[in-house]
């Protein structure tokens, strides 16, 4: 299993031309064949839907050559109950909570996501790093 995973934003820049470097940098982690959960897989299709306008085959098939190249991880019972308990402690959004505990689920210690703090640490295990802020 890899050791990265990543949130729907980064995905979403694979097909936004207005984005180049962002665009660029999102291959690039993409290449690593990164975990993402069913969560950010429909997040994914419905921003995609709305962004690209596509007939639903051809929105599936360019879905499915960026999923091809990762791990997808099922949310299932104990993640929602993960993301509940992150919720409370954290403050996060429902959805962002079930992003995150399927990332802790999956044993990853990155996730990439552009949503949170930079180098915030969940649970002592996972960090979120934004990989579109300059290099320090």
């Amino acid at each position: 299993m890899n050791d990265i995973s990543l949130d729907t934003n980064v995905l979403v820049y694979l097909y936004d031309a207005s984005q180049h470097e962002k665009r660029h940098l999102s291959e690039i982690i993409l290449s690593s064949n990164p975990v993402i959960s069913t969560q950010v897989v429909s997040e994914f299709i419905n921003v995609t839907k709305r962004n690209l306008k596509l007939p639903k085959k051809d929105l599936l098939h360019k879905c499915n050559q960026v999923f091809s190249r990762c791990e997808i991880v099922s949310v299932d019972q104990k993640m929602l109950d993960n993301a509940l308990y992150l919720v409370k402690k954290y403050d996060f959004q429902i959805f962002d909570s079930i992003i995150i505990s399927s990332t802790l689920a999956a044993g990853c210690r990155t996730l990439y996501s552009e949503d949170f703090q930079h180098n915030q640490v969940i649970e002592g295990k996972l960090t979120i790093i934004n990989p579109f802020l300059e290099p320090q």
